[in-house]
């Protein structure tokens, strides 16, 4: 995979986190469609990039405490599962407005890189399938592009069957 290691002349906190691990990425910019019901599966289309291979990122709390779910956007959250993984006993999506705050990225452009604080995440299983995952950049209209090793090395993830559909 070829390595491109800037976005427009400007990084993000994900690909600034990329680029100081050392490990190689590509980086897929594309038009955004502000009308769009999903970010992700908009992603996906506007990249040729199949919905299974593209990865949302997701902000819930577990027993109270921010985690992040990293799942394909063909898929829904199982947050019985994710719950059952991150070692809690209930798990919902977190509050829009706070998840921005924490992360320091704003809805359809949340990261599971370089975020404002480092929250524990769980990347779907599915991942390890494909030799190289898509996930946000860190902006809506910038997908980086790493191998799922690299995504769960850096973010300390966890994997687990977390996503259902």
């Amino acid at each position: 995979m070829a390595s491109n290691r800037r976005s427009g002349g400007k990084g993000t906190p994900a690909t600034v986190s990329a680029t100081r691990a050392g490990i190689e990425f590509t980086l897929h910019p594309y038009e955004t469609d502000p009308d769009a019901d999903s970010y992700g599966e908009a992603a996906a289309d506007a990249l040729g990039v199949s919905h299974d291979r593209l990865f949302k990122t997701l902000v819930t709390e577990v027993d109270g405490d921010l985690t992040v779910a990293v799942v394909p956007v063909s898929s829904s959250l199982d947050l019985k599962a994710l719950a059952a993984a991150a070692g809690g006993k209930r798990a919902a999506m977190a509050d829009p407005a706070h998840a921005e705050r924490v992360t320091g990225y704003v809805r359809g452009g949340i990261s599971p890189l370089g975020q404002r604080k480092r929250l524990p995440t769980v990347v779907d299983s599915s991942a390890s399938g494909f030799p190289t995952i898509y996930v946000s950049a860190g902006r809506r209209g910038l997908q980086i592009e790493l191998s799922p090793a690299d995504l769960v090395r850096l973010t300390g993830a966890s994997t687990a069957g977390i996503a259902r559909g």
